[in-house]
């Protein structure tokens, strides 16, 4: 009886089974061979047949259940009639159990914002680095984000990098018995499901950051953290897992190359357990319809001790 629950649970709850779909549209779309490569803006700003399909799967499966919902998704791409085989009905059952946090109880449809990015890691999936990829749908509230769903298509993907690269493409396999894929959610002020909690070991510095986005000033801003350790890897969904699954303690990307969409799943999962993400100032995110897409003035996270890394980010980057 979907009308005595929540617009707000609702929607999570039909996300969670939508990225569900999106992640086997992303493995499908490697098991047949032919990612179907464009370039963008440049050869590291890249959109596959999977971009474009998961958010054609996404978006039309939203608006159909939520026709007032705002929707932005990534790719720009023109109004086409969207396959039947695209769109996702179900809903999580899971999450329709849970309790909506009395601050959202009341929210209407037309409220509510949902920033889509079909696919984070995307160049990182045209290598075959398959583990940085995800599928994020994050859902703002008067310019907060406040609930988020993250799906990992080739979660228990276990391969070395170098092995990866150079199986052909559609050969990538996981271990003989791995379940591929698993689907993150949370709600702010209920908490964040599908992971297990961990923390580095205190004392530690690890710090993870771009893998193809690299500049000086982001090179500057880790140098600053005197790091133990720096993970570059792919992906704003894939880091900010890193940080609550604890092989990083600190997000760090001092330059404007990610985008709201990025952003929005991931930071509800990082503040539902307790951590913090801001822009390189300290600032947080607005997530609103009006917002320009791109988070300008970098991106700074931890899942403790957040004024540490704060207060080591150096003027000269700021």
């Amino acid at each position: 009886m979907a009308s005595s629950h929540t617009v707000l649970m609702r929607l999570v709850a039909s996300a969670y089974s939508i990225a569900q779909k999106a992640g086997t549209i992303v493995r499908h779309v490697i098991a047949e061979g032919d990612l179907g490569i464009v370039e963008k803006t440049c050869a590291t700003d890249l959109q596959t047949k999977a971009d474009r399909l998961v958010q054609m799967s996404i978006c039309s499966s939203l608006a159909r259940k939520f026709p007032k919902l705002t929707i932005i998704g990534e790719e720009d791409l023109p109004p086409e009639d969207v396959d039947q085989e695209l769109i996702e009905d179900g809903q999580w059952e899971e999450i329709l159990k849970q309790p909506c946090p009395s601050q959202y109880t009341a929210i209407k449809e037309e409220d509510l914002v949902v920033w889509v990015d079909p696919l984070d890691g995307t160049k990182e999936y045209t290598e075959g680095l398959l583990d940085n990829v995800t599928v994020l749908i994050g859902i703002a509230y008067e310019g907060k984000a406040i609930a988020g769903v993250i799906n990992q298509p080739y979660y228990n993907y276990q391969n070395n990098e170098n092995q990866k690269l150079r199986e052909p493409r559609n050969e990538a396999k996981a271990g003989p018995d791995a379940v591929l894929g698993r689907t993150i959610w949370g709600v702010l002020g209920l908490g964040a499901f599908g992971f297990q909690l961990k923390e580095v070991p205190a004392g530690k510095h690890i710090i993870t950051t771009t893998r193809s986005h690299n500049s000086q000033l982001v090179t500057d801003c880790v140098a600053a953290m005197n790091p133990d350790d720096v993970l570059r890897v792919g992906g704003a969904g894939n880091k900010i897992i890193q940080l609550i699954e604890g092989k990083a303690s600190a997000y760090v990307f001092a330059s404007p190359g990610c985008k709201k969409w990025d952003t929005c799943a991931p930071e509800v999962i990082l503040h539902a357990v307790g951590g913090k993400l801001t822009d390189i100032h300290g600032n947080a995110l607005q997530y609103n319809k009006e917002v320009k897409h791109m988070n300008s003035a970098g991106v700074l996270a931890t899942l403790r001790n957040y004024d540490y890394y704060a207060s080591r980010v150096p003027e000269s980057v700021k």
